[in-house]
């Protein structure tokens, strides 16, 4: 970055601030839609649907909690109707987890909710603007995917 503009730590934490009021704006935008998870348990859901089925260490190793966490977390959708479980074939200790008919409902009404928000938000943006938003998403997605850092 040049001299005159903010340092890395600086745009880091305008950055931090922008994703965290639009997290909470874009939960609160589904909560007004009657269709409210915790955050928690709606990553996970989205992350079983995405990567599932999955064993709670499965689940807890893509979304970077801890195994008591992600159980917690699988009881809550299991009682909520949203994931069935069945027993894992590979180890009987342990059991499967996938996304059922209500839960893919749910996660649609959801992310529908929250696309419609954005998209109204976004809407009167100049072009150039929505095309920025368009990269910092690629970006931010790559960033996010190195699961090393």
């Amino acid at each position: 970055m040049t001299q005159g503009t903010d340092t890395l730590t600086d745009l880091a934490a305008r950055l931090r601030m922008a994703v965290v009021r639009t997290s909470r704006r874009l939960r609160q935008e589904a909560a007004e839609g009657g269709a409210e998870l915790t955050p928690t348990a709606g990553s996970a859901l989205a992350t079983v649907e995405r990567h599932g089925p999955l064993t709670p260490s499965e689940l807890a190793e893509f979304e970077r909690i801890k195994r008591p966490t992600a159980t917690r977390t699988l009881r809550v959708l299991l009682e909520a109707g949203l994931v069935d479980r069945a027993p894992d074939p590979v180890d009987g200790r342990s059991s499967l987890v996938s996304v059922n008919a209500a839960g893919r409902e749910r996660l649609r009404r959801l992310r529908g909710r929250k696309n419609a928000y954005l998209a109204r938000r976004m809407r009167d943006l100049p072009a150039a603007d929505v095309e920025t938003l368009g990269r910092a998403a690629a970006i931010l997605d790559q960033m996010l995917e190195d699961r090393g850092r």
